[in-house]
Formats: structure tokens, C-alpha cells, sequence
């Protein structure tokens, strides 16, 4: 074979390289395929290497194969053509960085292992220069080709083409600049209005069956006329289901139209109706129609407003999706706060709203303490709720549930290659709560070398990722929580003392639910409410003798045990009504409180379980741990029973086990 010049240019070790094509526009933009060693079809056919789903590609449209040492690129006779570089080849012997235009996509064909395959990810680095007297500059407003007047002057007054690119000109620009979808139809309804003879005019967007409108906005050309537009319904289904455009010029006279029960009904004279497409997905429609004898639709009305629904159509899809996530964001921003909202009416639920509508206000860092479950990051989001960082982040951590050496990481990040596994850098949580709030649940647990940083980071506002050497500045509120004595902890040195006196600029210790059994039916009611939305149930009341049995419990494990009884309750209760049987045993064990009553189930039942543990512990001579071997239970489970029977457990060697509480009389 004949040497090739262009050949020899491309001439390398193919098993060197890594042949591949990076989509860079069209419908698989960002998307990289690796070259096989063998040829390689493109087209819009499915059966095609790489299929495309684009009707500017012809079916088989060009094929890439490998030759030689290289890879050669020919065209398949494509409708379009294929495009190499911008110039339209038929065969073409392939560089890197060529970039291949097939229909409306382009790929980069690159075979150096050190090119970057995307965009996002190549370097910028900015060069300081004097720009040339020569260089021109213009301000967006004074391009000529975004001001229609202008463009309207260079062309014939008569000319239709002007009219309609004019009309075209000025659609876009306004389409393009509003968000809200009803101003956003009004607005190219009255375009239309401006260049169609419509009497009415409406804008028709489906649900999610492609059959239905859940969206409708229609209006008259004359704006004072407040009737309802009536549509037919037969004409925009089928424009819907079909995709296509559909002119009457002369309904009354027409087979099909004129047939039309609706359009007979309404006394159309000519109506004009056109889909509303993005992505091949028909979503809509745009629905004209009027009554006049002397102004009808024409193909110029068609071809003109056909092309304003091309315009139109991603701005609309766009302003309802924007529509539709600020609701959703409504909704769970509603939903969270319902969910994560402090409960309760009692004097000392009182002091904790009052202390915290005094400390959101302000900046300083705040320390929450209280036992497990008595909602200390409730309180949290609630300071951030009603601060002035509440639009910006809350970032919440548990230092308990977090292995040390993988929390030091979580906080503050890492850089790329600090440790085995570090691919690439990461933002901690620190950063990540720039400008809001970051909240610190168990602190207390944290280990003394991270201690040391936190307390850097409240001194100074700064901090180095793991693996990193250059400070980064946040502007954060600290807001930390925890169930130990922290102030013990730091005499003992097992917490520092100066990261203590960092943390205590303002404190607050929440209430356990035992010392405000008062709040018991409020906290049920929404309790109840939420877990019955979450399993679409519907609510139970709590009956009277079920609330006694809550009221009478001491709740060790506060709020987040009452929670966890009452989705209990929910799941296992078979009446109308929460009852004392839909409750945990725990709970019944004890006596009720005085004035009310008690079922004889669980009064003989509870009778029976001290007989029981009375026997055993008289049979063991007072020993706790021989009566639970004797009663087949483990010995913690035991001591739970003697301490909520209200029984007395004897020591060891007594001889004698002596019940105690409100019926010493039980003993046999």
C-alpha cells in the first residue's frame, strides 16, 4: 500500500492508548465511551455501537474503526453529513482533541491518558494584561440582534418575514425573564394576541399520564371579560396524545372539525391549537380559537405561533418545575418544623421557650444539657429557627456515633491524598455550615486531641483540613449538647476545662419528662397525629385508663420512649381507643395512682408476678440473683420487676423477703 502522508501523522502504538469519545453536546453530553478495538457504528438505530437518540442523525450515520495504528472515522452517506473539526469529511484519519459533529451532538476524540475528560475539572488560571486600544466592547442591551425595533427598520415595512422574526425576537426575550409560571403565561398569551386574531386564548399543561390538564390558564383578548374560556376538550386531547398542530380555518365548514360537539356548542369559527414539546415529550398545548366571521386562522398563524410554542416550551417546563419544588420545599420545610418542634404547656417547658426567644437573637455559642431523649437538638433547631442564620445551614453531628478517627475527618475534611482512600478533597461538616450553624450532640465524647482543634475553632474562626496546611475561615454558631456533667468532667481532666468555659457561654438544661407529666397529653396528641400521617392510619384517642398508666411511669427514657410506646400502641392496638393493653408491660407493672382504677386482668396479673418473685426471693434467702436462676429470667430483668412492683429485694443471707410500697399486705 502506498505511503500516506496524513497516515503517518497519526502513526502511534495503539496498545498505548486509550482510545475514547467525550460527548460534549447533545443528548449524551458529558458522557464518555471507550473506543473497542474494532469498528465502531454511530447512528440513530438502536442496533448502531453507539446509539443516539437524535433526529438529526441519520439511522447508520458514519463509523469509527481502527487501522492500522490509528483510527479512521467514515461517513455512511448521512443525511446531515459528518462534520470533523467543522468541515464535512467523508473519510478522515483521526487527531486528538478531534471534535466530531454528528446531527446536533458533538464528542472529542482523545487518546492521551493525561487529557482531562471533562470541563468541570480543568484548571483556570487567570493572566493579569493590558488589553489592546484595538479591542471592541458592547454592552448586552446595545446588540442589534436583541433590540426588534432596530432589526424592524433595516428590513421592508411590508415584509411578513420582518413582522414574524420581529414578533419571534420579542417573545424570547420576554419568555426568558420571567420565573412565575402565571405571569409567564400571561405574558405569552398576550404575544399572541398581539400577532394572531384569537378572542380567547389558553395554555394547557398535562399531569403525569400524558392525558390529563392538571394545569390550565386561559384568558380573553379583551381584558375585562372575566368569563370562563371554554375549550374543547376533543381538540387539545388529540394535539396532546399525537403531537402535532391542528389549523381550522373554517370550522363550520370543515368534515371533521365541523363535527365536533364542543366546537358546535361554543360557535368556533376558527381555532388554531399547537403542542407545547421538550425533548420529543409533548407537555402541553397552546389553544386559540374565536367566533369572528371575518378574522380566521391562516398557515402564517400556524407557522408563526407553532414557532412561539417551540420558544415557549422549555421556559413554561421550566417555570412549573421551579413551581413545583418551591411548593415541595414549602411542604417539607412545613413538615420538618411540625416534626421537629418542641412540645408543651407546663411551667417548665415555659422557661425553656422563653430562654431560647432570648438566645436565638444573638450570635453566642450555647451548651445543652439534659438526660437522653429530652430533646436537646429540638431545642437546637429551634435558637436556629429563630435566628438570623435560620435560611442558612444547620449541620448537626453526633461526636458518640462517630469512630475518633473518622470523625476528625467528618469536621474538618481532608485534602486529596491525606490518607489511603483520599481520592479527592473533602469539605467537614465545619465547612460545610459556613455562614449557619453547626450543632455538636454528645460533645462531651469528643477525644482530647479533637477537643484541642474545636477549641481553635472557637477561638479563632478557622481550621486546617486533614492533610491540608492552609487555614480556612468560617463564620459558624456553635451550638453544643450533651448528658454528661461536663463542669465534673473538667475538674476530673477528663473533659478540658478551657474548652468547658468556651462551650458555657450560655447554658440550658432540658426538663425530663417526669418532671413535666403534665405535658403528657399534649406530647400523646402529637405524637399520635404524627406516626398515624406516616402509616395513613387514623388518629386514636388515648383512653383514660392509659393515660393514667403514662402518668404514673417515670419515663427514664423521656420523650423519645413515650414516642416509641405510642407507634407501639398505634401498630399493635386493635380497639378504636389506646387501652392500658396496648402498652409495654413496664408500664402496668406499677400501681395505679390513687383514684383510679384498675382492670382486674392486670391487677391479678400484677398480683401474681409478686407472689412469684416474693416466693423465689424467700427460696433463695434474699438473693436476687439466685431467685431470677429459680425463675428462669435474667437478673436485670428481675430487679426491673422488684423496682417497678415497688418490692423491697433483701440481701443476701436474710432469710426473708419483705414486700414494700402501697400493699405490704400482698405478701402470702
Amino acid at each position: 500500500m502506498a505511503t500516506n502522508p496524513i497516515h503517518e501523522t497519526v502513526i502511534v502504538d495503539r496498545k498505548r492508548l486509550n482510545p475514547r469519545l467525550v460527548a460534549i453536546a447533545g443528548p449524551l453530553r458529558d458522557s464518555i465511551f471507550v473506543l473497542p478495538m474494532q469498528e465502531l457504528s454511530l447512528g440513530r438505530d438502536a442496533t448502531n455501537g453507539l446509539p443516539i437518540s437524535d433526529p438529526s442523525v441519520s439511522r447508520r450515520h458514519c463509523l469509527i474503526h481502527p487501522e492500522g495504528s490509528g483510527f479512521k472515522l467514515r461517513d455512511l452517506d448521512s443525511r446531515n453529513g459528518t462534520l470533523v473539526n467543522g468541515e464535512v469529511v467523508k473519510d478522515h484519519w483521526l487527531h486528538h482533541q478531534d471534535e466530531i459533529a454528528v446531527g446536533d451532538s458533538v464528542f472529542r476524540f482523545l487518546t492521551d491518558d493525561e487529557e482531562q475528560t471533562t470541563g468541570a475539572s480543568r484548571a483556570v488560571e487567570f493572566e493579569d494584561e493590558k488589553l489592546p486600544n484595538s479591542t471592541a466592547e458592547i454592552r448586552p442591551q446595545d446588540v442589534l440582534y436583541l433590540q426588534p425595533d432596530k432589526i424592524l427598520s433595516e428590513l421592508p415595512a411590508t415584509s411578513r418575514l420582518a413582522r414574524n422574526l420581529n414578533a419571534l425576537l420579542k417573545i424570547s426575550r420576554v419568555v426568558h425573564s420571567i420565573r412565575d409560571l402565571d405571569e409567564l403565561q400571561a405574558a405569552i398569551l398576550d404575544s399572541i394576541f398581539g400577532v394572531a386574531p384569537a378572542e380567547r386564548g389558553a395554555i394547557l399543561l398535562d399531569g403525569t399520564n400524558g392525558r390529563e390538564f392538571n394545569s390550565m390558564f386561559a384568558r380573553h383578548r379583551d381584558a375585562k371579560n372575566e368569563q370562563p374560556v371554554r375549550v374543547s376538550r376533543t381538540i387539545a386531547h388529540r394535539v396532546l396524545e399525537q403531537g402535532i398542530a391542528i389549523l381550522g380555518s373554517d370550522v363550520p365548514g370543515s368534515t371533521h372539525l365541523g363535527a365536533v360537539e364542543s366546537l358546535i356548542a361554543l360557535q368556533v369559527r376558527s381555532l388554531l391549537c399547537v403542542p407545547l414539546t421538550v425533548f420529543q415529550r409533548t407537555f402541553g398545548c397552546i389553544y386559540l380559537d374565536t367566533i369572528s366571521i371575518a378574522d380566521r386562522f391562516n398557515d402564517d398563524h400556524l407557522q408563526l405561533v407553532t414557532a412561539i410554542a417551540g420558544i415557549c416550551a422549555v421556559a413554561l417546563e421550566n417555570a412549573r418545575r421551579l413551581q413545583w419544588l418551591e411548593n415541595e420545599n414549602q411542604r417539607l420545610l412545613t413538615e420538618i418544623t411540625l416534626d421537629r418542634t418542641l412540645i408543651g404547656e407546663s411551667s417548665r417547658m415555659k422557661d425553656v421557650f422563653q430562654f431560647l426567644a432570648r438566645v436565638a437573637p444573638s450570635d453566642a455559642t450555647v451548651l445543652i444539657g439534659g438526660e437522653s431523649g429530652t430533646g436537646k437538638e429540638l431545642a437546637a433547631r429551634a435558637i436556629h429557627r429563630k435566628s438570623p442564620r435560620a435560611s442558612k445551614p444547620f449541620v448537626a453531628i453526633n461526636c458518640a456515633a462517630i469512630p475518633e478517627n473518622l470523625l476528625e475527618s467528618e469536621l474538618f475534611g481532608y485534602e486529596k491524598g491525606a490518607f489511603t482512600g483520599a481520592v479527592a478533597q473533602k469539605k467537614g461538616r465545619l465547612e460545610i455550615a459556613d455562614s449557619g450553624v453547626l450543632f455538636l450532640d454528645e460533645v462531651g465524647e469528643l477525644a482530647p486531641s479533637l477537643q484541642v482543634k474545636l477549641l481553635r475553632v472557637l477561638q479563632e474562626r478557622e481550621f486546617e483540613r486533614v492533610g491540608g496546611h492552609r487555614p480556612i475561615h468560617v463564620n459558624i454558631r456553635l451550638i453544643a449538647a450533651t448528658n454528661r456533667d461536663l463542669e465534673e468532667a473538667s475538674r476530673k481532666g477528663e473533659f478540658r476545662q478551657d474548652l468547658y468555659f468556651r462551650l458555657n457561654v450560655v447554658s440550658l438544661t432540658m426538663p425530663p419528662l417526669r418532671e413535666h407529666k403534665e405535658d403528657l397529653p399534649l406530647l400523646v396528641s402529637f405524637l399520635v397525629e404524627k406516626h398515624c400521617k406516616k402509616c395513613g392510619a387514623k388518629p386514636k384517642p388515648l383512653s383514660r385508663e392509659a393515660l393514667a398508666c403514662l402518668q404514673n411511669y417515670d419515663w427514664p427514657g423521656n420523650v423519645r420512649e413515650l414516642e416509641n410506646v405510642i407507634e407501639r400502641a398505634l401498630v399493635l392496638g386493635s380497639s378504636d381507643d389506646i387501652l392500658p393493653e396496648d402498652l409495654p408491660e413496664n408500664l402496668l407493672e406499677r400501681d395505679p395512682a390513687p383514684g383510679v382504677g384498675e382492670a382486674k386482668y392486670h391487677a391479678a396479673l400484677k398480683d401474681l408476678k409478686k407472689r412469684l418473685i416474693l416466693s423465689a426471693l424467700e427460696e433463695a434467702k434474699g438473693s436476687p440473683t439466685e431467685a431470677a436462676k429459680s425463675l428462669g429470667v435474667h437478673p436485670n430483668y428481675l430487679h426491673r420487676l422488684i423496682r417497678n412492683l415497688e418490692l423491697k429485694d433483701t440481701t443476701k443471707g436474710s432469710g426473708s423477703a419483705r414486700p414494700v410500697g402501697r400493699n405490704p399486705g400482698a405478701r402470702l
